[in-house]
């Protein structure tokens, strides 16, 4: 394992430069310069807040995720008490007159008096291990939303420490005081799996958290030695992350999770290049981490949709500053074009994208890179490649009006879904042949009853059901003799994917090709298994006419050797879903009638 970043912090040996990312309320010229309807419709939504009644979380709404399984509820309680303080803190800084401040201080004790930062769905202290029902206070868990309560309390410090000091001194003791004692003290003298280790396997939790946590440290007042071992931990935590990233960059992960991997590994880079000088600036240009920042660009499909697999939707979340940054600082002009057309597709959104209603970061990043991102050139044409990520087994191909994605691999991704072998089509930006995504997260979700949930199994996918066997997890199910050729007018991916499922002894090849010539995409499916179903998942609902299937007016499928079964109506009613689908979907079963299937895609 390569150490990149760690020996690259080991011989940063100066003095930490002043960590500044954006002006503090009181430079009331860098506020002033802001656009006069973007800071309108600042104060606008700060003012929606004003006299705003946190909400309380109950010991029994903690509980309540043990007890049920339920874990939006609290949730949601949660995160809309750091939405409006995000809110109202933007708001002062903008008009700087106080009348936001007293819901601001309400806002600063409430987080201080909760009792844990962490949600009750990661209240454990050991990886994969069962949640305790209560949070024990004086062992801090230090979570996704932990580190991010930590950040948003730091960016508040930063923010407004001195019209908070001319009310009380006591408000930026007890911010310093809970930052030091359930984020700085607990991430240095404890471990956390996210934290990184050899041969444990890490996720988007790594940076994300660490990119928090840096936050906390260098916008809080701490002394240098903490902050030195901040830093160094930091680091050591990105090589331990980058570790399970192929030199191809692709998150196997998916789009959505993208926004808490690539791009906090991004925030995580400057910061700790900005605090060390320019220490790090060197591996901004690095090939991998070019390639992590331009997988974003490399699923997107059309406007809102991009190709999912595993827990991830089709519908991630538009792109903005910190994807145009990202391409900004690894020099690629084509991901700075794609971020900044769909930041202005969305309106100019301050938090188009999700995470930024409570991560008060992101608002700043956005509001002081606003005017440079909406001003930028986006009259030439995204250009999109045809291209294999072999580490994660993704292929992609296009041609004006076809986006093909085809994922090979195998079943041991992180958020899996069981789906070697599938596929996903859009014709003219809409969605043909679709990934479903997952219903709302659960205490199921994450448990060992997970493969039970719909969404996660082979026949909800575009997928075949083999002697009565749906696809296995785990990373021995795999497709392999995969042969992809991404190049060409006819690019192509191959693979047998008899592997992924258990107890197969014949194999079963697939091959699926996007013909540019005739602008169809051919599936081929050869197999000496007896008994075989194929599964086929469609947003338009389907119509059969003898050996042809109709999806409404915008696809037609000729197929050979099988038979319909049935069309499956598969109701949409999860609200999670319903934000990706608004209706219901269809899934098309067949019945192999020969050794070898043939359908085509116009």
């Amino acid at each position: 394992m390569e150490m990149l970043f760690s020996l690259t912090a080991k011989k940063f040996t100066g003095s930490f430069q002043k960590f500044e990312p954006f002006p503090a309320a009181g430079n009331r010229t860098a506020y002033e310069m802001l656009a006069s309807d973007l800071k309108a419709k600042i104060i606008k939504e700060g003012e929606t807040f004003l006299n705003y009644s946190y909400p309380s979380l109950r010991a029994t709404d903690f509980m309540a995720f043990q007890r049920t399984g339920n874990r939006s509820d609290y949730e949601a309680l949660y995160f809309a008490k750091r939405h409006a303080l995000n809110s109202l803190v933007l708001a002062e800084c903008i008009e700087n007159k106080g009348r936001f401040l007293d819901d601001i201080i309400n806002g600063i004790f409430s987080l201080c008096e909760e009792s844990a930062w962490q949600l009750p769905a990661h209240n454990s202290y050991i990886r994969d291990t069962p949640q305790l029902i209560l949070p024990d206070t004086d062992r801090p868990v230090l979570d996704l939303f932990a580190c991010e309560t930590g950040a948003l309390l730091a960016c508040i410090y930063y923010l407004l420490r001195e019209s908070l000091d001319a009310i009380s001194p006591f408000i930026s003791k007890r911010i310093l005081s809970e930052l030091n004692s359930r984020i700085i003290a607990p991430y240095l003298l404890k471990h956390f799996w996210w934290m990184g280790k050899e041969g444990e396997p890490m996720c988007n939790w790594t940076v994300w958290c660490t990119q928090n946590v840096l936050l906390t440290s260098f916008l809080g007042s701490f002394d240098e030695n903490t902050r030195k071992a901040v830093f160094q931990k930091s680091a050591d935590s990105c090589d331990y992350f980058l570790k399970d990233y192929g030199d191809d960059g692709c998150c196997n992960e998916g789009a959505q999770y993208y926004r808490h991997a690539g791009l906090c590994l991004f925030n995580t880079m400057n910061i700790l290049n900005e605090v060390s000088g320019g220490c790090f600036e060197e591996l901004f240009h690095r090939q991998k981490i070019r390639n992590i920042a331009s997988y974003i660009l490399n699923v997107h499909v059309n406007d809102k949709y991009y190709f999912n697999f595993a827990d991830c939707s089709p519908i991630a979340g538009r792109a903005g500053v910190r994807e145009f940054l990202f391409g900004q600082k690894t020099g690629q002009p084509d991901l700075m074009l794609f971020a900044a057309k769909d930041f202005k597709a969305s309106g100019g959104e301050l938090y188009s994208d999700e995470s930024n209603r409570i991560n008060l970061f992101y608002r700043l990043q956005t509001l002081f890179h606003y005017e440079e991102i909406m001003n930028y050139d986006t009259d030439l044409p995204v250009s999109y490649p045809d291209l294999y990520y072999p580490s994660v087994g993704l292929f992609l191909a296009r041609t004006s009006s076809l986006c093909l994605a085809v994922k090979t691999g195998c079943n041991a991704d992180s958020h899996n879904h069981n789906d070697t072998g599938s596929f996903t089509l859009y014709k003219n930006g809409q969605p043909l042949f679709i990934d479903i995504g997952v219903e709302t997260y659960t205490a199921k979700t994450f448990s060992s009853n997970r493969y039970e949930i719909w969404t996660m199994q082979s026949c909800y996918h575009n997928l075949p059901t083999i002697n009565g066997l749906d696809q296995k997890d785990g990373s021995d199910y795999r497709a392999d003799q995969v042969y992809a050729l991404p190049d060409g007018d006819t690019p192509s991916i191959s693979m047998n994917i008899s592997k992924a499922y258990p107890g197969l002894s014949a194999p079963y090849f697939r091959r699926i090709t996007l013909n540019k010539q005739k602008n169809c995409v051919i599936l081929e499916d050869q197999t000496e298994n007896k008994h075989v179903i194929l599964n086929f998942i469609t947003y338009e609902k389907p119509e059969i006419n003898d050996s042809e299937i109709i999806l409404g007016t915008l696809g037609t499928v000729s197929f050979q050797g099988a038979v319909l079964t049935c069309i499956d109506i598969l109701p949409i009613t999860d609200p999670r879903l319903q934000k990706a689908w608004d209706h219901d979907l269809y899934r098309i079963r067949l019945t192999l009638t020969k050794k070898s299937f043939y359908m085509e895609i116009t």
